[in-house]
C-alpha cells in the first residue's frame, strides 16, 4: 500500500522515478557576447580574402583574356599619365631657361660713358639682378654693322644714332611678376629712357606648357571614362554567364552585397593590372627617349634629363587604376544584378 501512495503522490506529467529539473536562469539580454564581437573581423576579414583568392584563382584559369583587359586599360591609363609626365619635364625645362631672361634698358643720347658705367656698377650689386653687362655706343654700331649686314650704308650717317644700352639679367627664381615689376623700376630712373623685357617667347612658352597640360586632363578625363566602360563590359559578360549560379544564389536568402563581391573585386584586380602595366608602358617610354633627348640638350650645352614617375606618381597611377576598375564594376553590376531573378 506504501508504494502505490508514493506514485499516486508523483506530479502529474513526470515519469516516476526521476528528479525534477533545476530550472536554469536565462541569460541577461544585455550580457556582452564576447566570443562574437571578437570573431566578427575575423568572419570579415576571412570572407573577403576568401572572395579575392577566388578572384585571383579565376583570372588566372583565363590568363588571356584578363592580360588582353590588363593591357587595354594599361594603354588607357598610360597615355595621358606620359603626356602629362612630358608636360612637366618641358615645364622644369622652361624654369631652367628663365635664367636666360633679360632686360634691355636704353640710356639716354646725353647720358656720357662714365655715368652710364657707373650706373651698371651700381645696379650690379642688387640681390635682385645676377648679372649686368654695359654697351657703350660704339659697341653697339659695331655689333649692328657685323650683324645687319648694313655696314656701307651707316657710313653714310653723320652721327651714331645708337644709344649706349645696359643689360639686366634677373636673379634665378624670380616669379614673372617680380621680374616685371623690377624692370618697371629701373625704367623709371632719370638715366634711363626706355626699359624692354625679353621674355615675350617664355611668356608664349608657359601659356603653350599651360594648354597642354589642360589638354592632358580632358584627355585624362576621357579615358577613365573609357576605362570605366571597359571593365563595365568585361563584368558585364561575368555576369551573363554566371546568371543561372547567381539565381541560384538568389534561392537560397544571399544578398545583393554578398553576390555584388566577387565582381567589385574583379574590377579592382583589374585595375591594379592595368595601373602596373600603365606604369611600366611609361618607364619604357621615358627610358626610350631620354637619349636623343639627352643628345639634343647636349647640343645647346644643357644637361637637362627627361625625370620618370616618382613613387608618388605611380601610386596616383595605380590609385587611379583601381578607382575606376571599382567603379566600372559598380556601376555595372548595380545595373545588371536586380534584372536577374529566380524563375
Amino acid at each position: 500500500m506504501s508504494a502505490p501512495r508514493a506514485a499516486s503522490r508523483q506530479p502529474p506529467g513526470r515519469p516516476p522515478g526521476k528528479k525534477p529539473r533545476t530550472p536554469q536562469r536565462p541569460a541577461a539580454p544585455n550580457a556582452p557576447r564576447q566570443s562574437q564581437r571578437t570573431s566578427l573581423p575575423e568572419s570579415w576579414f576571412s570572407e573577403n580574402l576568401r572572395v579575392l583568392v577566388f578572384t585571383l584563382g579565376k583570372q588566372y584559369r583565363q590568363p588571356l583574356a584578363a592580360l588582353f583587359t590588363a593591357a587595354a586599360i594599361g594603354i588607357t591609363l598610360a597615355l595621358p599619365a606620359g603626356l602629362y609626365l612630358l608636360v612637366n619635364n618641358f615645364s622644369a625645362l622652361s624654369y631652367q631657361w628663365e635664367g636666360t631672361v633679360q632686360a634691355s634698358l636704353f640710356l639716354h643720347h646725353s647720358i656720357e660713358e662714365e655715368a652710364g658705367r657707373k650706373l651698371a656698377k651700381e645696379l650690379a650689386h642688387r640681390e635682385d639682378i645676377a648679372a649686368v653687362q654695359y654697351i657703350s655706343r660704339d659697341e653697339a654700331m659695331q655689333e649692328f654693322r657685323l650683324y645687319s649686314g648694313f655696314g656701307e650704308a651707316l657710313d653714310i650717317l653723320e652721327a651714331n644714332p645708337l644709344p649706349a644700352v645696359i643689360v639686366v639679367q634677373p636673379a634665378t627664381g624670380m616669379t614673372a611678376g617680380r621680374i616685371e615689376q623690377l624692370i618697371k623700376t629701373l625704367g623709371e630712373r632719370a638715366e634711363i629712357q626706355h626699359a624692354k623685357l625679353d621674355s615675350a617667347w617664355l611668356q608664349r612658352l608657359h601659356a603653350i606648357l599651360d594648354m597642354l597640360r589642360r589638354g592632358a586632363m580632358l584627355i585624362a578625363a576621357l579615358l577613365g571614362i573609357a576605362v570605366i566602360i571597359i571593365v563595365g563590359n568585361t563584368i558585364r559578360l561575368d555576369i551573363q554567364a554566371r546568371r543561372e549560379e547567381i539565381e541560384v544564389l538568389k534561392l537560397l536568402g544571399a544578398t545583393d552585397a554578398f553576390i555584388r563581391r566577387p565582381f567589385l573585386y574583379t574590377g579592382v584586380v583589374f585595375g591594379v593590372a592595368g595601373g602596373v602595366f600603365a606604369g611600366i608602358l611609361v618607364a619604357a617610354g621615358i627610358w626610350f627617349l631620354s637619349g636623343p633627348v639627352q643628345d639634343l640638350a647636349g647640343l645647346y650645352g644643357s644637361d637637362f634629363s627627361l625625370r620618370g614617375l616618382r613613387p608618388t606618381g605611380f601610386a596616383i597611377l595605380l590609385g587611379s587604376g583601381i578607382a575606376l576598375g571599382w567603379l566600372g564594376s559598380w556601376w555595372t553590376v548595380s545595373r545588371h544584378l536586380h534584372r536577374i531573378e529566380p524563375r
